[in-house]
C-alpha cells in the first residue's frame, strides 16, 4: 500500500512488524501520522515509512501495517 506524508492511518501490524518491530510502543488500532524526516528516505521507500503518534516520533513501520479509516 502507498501512504502519503502528513496523513493519518490506523496501525494494524503486518507480520514483519510483529516479528521484528522497528517501532516503539505502537499497539494495534493506534492512530498514527506518516512523516518524512530530514535526511531520511521518503515514505514508501522499500515499503516502509516513519510514523509519529501524538507529535512524538515512534519509529519505522511497513506500509502494509497502515490502513485508512
Amino acid at each position: 500500500m502507498k501512504v502519503r506524508a502528513n496523513s493519518t492511518y490506523r496501525f494494524n501490524p503486518a507480520p514483519i512488524d510483529l516479528i521484528d518491530p522497528a517501532h516503539q510502543g505502537i499497539k494495534e488500532g493506534d492512530i498514527v501520522k506518516v512523516v518524512n524526516l530530514p535526511n531520511c528516505p521518503p515514505c514508501n521507500t522499500m515499503g516502509q515509512c516513519h510514523i509519529e503518534k501524538d507529535g512524538k516520533f515512534m519509529g519505522m513501520v511497513s506500509t502494509n501495517s497502515l490502513e485508512k479509516f
